[in-house]
């Protein structure tokens, strides 16, 4: 099975950057159409999404935190491929004046994660990140980021409970 982290983010010359990266070619591909669809998704309601940040490196993410722009100082699914921060286009440019819960309903349709329920809408999380998508189960964030675990094209976080 290939593991898109090791057989393209690995190999790509922005692994280190500390620059923010909007380039979906950088998104595994299931998680790149899904993306993909949910932004078409949202235009046809009226509501034109971009997508703002797709891969981070680990650089990036401790200036973010430095900087007091992140909460977290080590970086997450975004370093694997597995997600992406989708905000409004207004007149091309990238704005976060919503609720996004909006965002919500069309990433579960499109069974990706939300980063403001974090795939478990019932319960109450300190962290909420509006404007994220992913396309992997909290649960198996360890395993991700030990390299025992990478998502086949059938994997689905909402049938992995």
């Amino acid at each position: 099975m290939s593991n898109f982290f090791k057989d393209v983010i690995m190999k790509d010359s922005r692994l280190n950057s500390v620059e923010c990266i909007s380039d979906p070619n950088l998104l595994e591909p299931v998680t790149r159409q899904l993306v993909f669809d949910i932004i078409a998704a949202a235009k046809s309601q009226g509501i034109n999404l971009m997508i703002f940040e797709t891969y981070r490196s680990q650089a990036r993410q401790k200036h973010l935190f430095d900087t007091g722009k992140s909460k977290l100082e080590k970086v997450g699914v975004h370093h694997y491929g597995l997600a992406c921060d989708i905000v409004l286009n207004v007149h091309g440019n990238p704005s976060w004046d919503s609720d996004f819960a909006f965002l919500g309903k069309l990433a579960h349709s499109h069974k990706m994660i939300w980063g403001g329920d974090w795939g478990t809408p019932n319960q109450h999380h300190s962290f909420i990140d509006a404007d994220h998508v992913q396309r992997c189960r909290i649960k198996r964030q360890d395993a991700l980021f030990g390299g025992t675990w990478y998502p086949d094209d059938a994997y689905n976080p909402y049938t992995d409970v």
